[in-house]
């Protein structure tokens, strides 16, 4: 078992598909979670985790048969049950059996991380994404941190407590013995994410909210999708990676339409930003910058966020080919008003965009 875990998914799934089983991203992503949990050591244990994940009627199950034995290169999975008769076992049981036992998760998983850290996040399969969900929940994500109007106590404070003091100068007969200092309380500043799920977007999109849902250690992000219309997700992706997907695509019905950026940040602006959401925040927005609208609208509404946000990141795919100049359209719209442009376009490059939102 050399091919890593995306590539095995893939070719797999992808295979099936061809001899008519309705293998889709649900299940292929289930099958690669069952191959993830169970850590099968052998070639049969595999063939379970598929049985078990990928065959909806007993119809399908001879299908699965005969497509594994063909993408394993093994013998016929009948051999697996022991249900053959004595003498007549297929190539696997003569030879795989006698090999030492090999944690197929572990090289399947490293050679995986391996590969995707190069592959843009739009050619990826969908057993590469259940893959990506995986090594992205490694990521830390946070914001920098900012003082509040709170404080604490502390030794090496630059200010005096004076109540403290007065306080804790009654166990000393009124004599202020020694002074007490305090310092303020610092938090993480709001993360707000405002993502492009328009057609040119869709899959850059996916990955992005995937490592919103994923990452460990972070701030969290207020979301917003946008297309043709702004729609909250914040609620939706606070539950479990797989989850949090499908209620995306329910909550924002405009996957893969048309993009009015500008339009998308006013209603932000008027109805959440100015209240309060975006103020002294970190604002991504992923977007690769296609405007249908108007590019003067966008290029005012950018100049209100700025007045609100403490940073504003644009992740954008598109730069980074060689030679991209923001030159007409939102992108350079937009452009003067970003405290950072990032490509993340695929996992190599995220650590880019980490940086850039929790820069002070």
């Amino acid at each position: 078992m050399a091919a890593d875990l995306a590539e095995l998914s893939a070719r797999f799934c992808a295979a099936l598909r061809v001899q008519g089983m309705a293998v889709g991203a649900d299940r292929a992503a289930r099958f690669t979670h069952a191959v993830m949990l169970v850590s099968p050591r052998r070639v049969p244990e595999l063939y379970w985790c598929a049985l078990a994940t990928l065959v909806s009627t007993p119809d399908e199950i001879d299908v699965l048969r005969r497509v594994f034995a063909a993408v394993f290169e093994t013998a016929d999975p009948a051999d697996f049950r022991g249900d053959r008769p004595q003498g007549t076992a297929g190539a696997f049981s003569a030879s795989a059996e006698s090999r030492p036992s090999r944690d197929l998760r572990t090289a399947m998983a490293g050679s995986a991380a391996e590969r995707l850290t190069t592959r843009d996040f739009a050619d990826l399969e969908p057993g590469e994404l259940a893959l990506l969900r995986e090594i992205m929940s490694r990521f830390e994500l946070a914001t920098p941190t900012r003082r509040t109007r709170r404080k604490r106590v502390s030794a090496h404070g630059r200010r005096v407590d004076l109540r403290e003091t007065l306080r804790q100068a009654r166990r000393s007969g009124g004599e202020p013995v020694a002074l007490s200092r305090w310092r303020p309380r610092t938090k993480p500043r709001k993360l707000v994410v405002l993502c492009d799920i328009s057609g040119s977007m869709a899959a850059h999109a996916r990955a992005m909210l995937q490592l919103l849902v994923c990452a460990v250690g972070g701030a969290r992000a207020e979301v917003f999708t946008f297309a043709t219309r702004l729609t909250r997700l914040t609620r939706a992706l606070a539950v479990d990676p797989d989850e949090a997907m499908r209620r995306a695509g329910e909550q924002a019905p405009d996957w893969s339409s048309g993009t009015r950026i500008g339009a998308a940040l006013r209603e932000f602006i008027d109805t959440h930003g100015a209240r309060g959401m975006a103020r002294g925040a970190v604002v991504v927005i992923i977007s690769d910058g296609w405007e249908t609208g108007d590019a003067g609208e966008l290029r005012a509404q950018m100049a209100r966020l700025s007045l609100l946000a403490h940073r504003i990141v644009w992740v954008n795919p598109r730069t980074a080919k060689p030679g991209y100049r923001p030159a007409v359209g939102g992108m350079a719209a937009a452009w003067p008003y970003c405290d950072a442009v990032v490509s993340a376009h695929r996992l190599d490059a995220v650590d880019e965009l980490l940086a850039a939102i929790g820069q002070g």
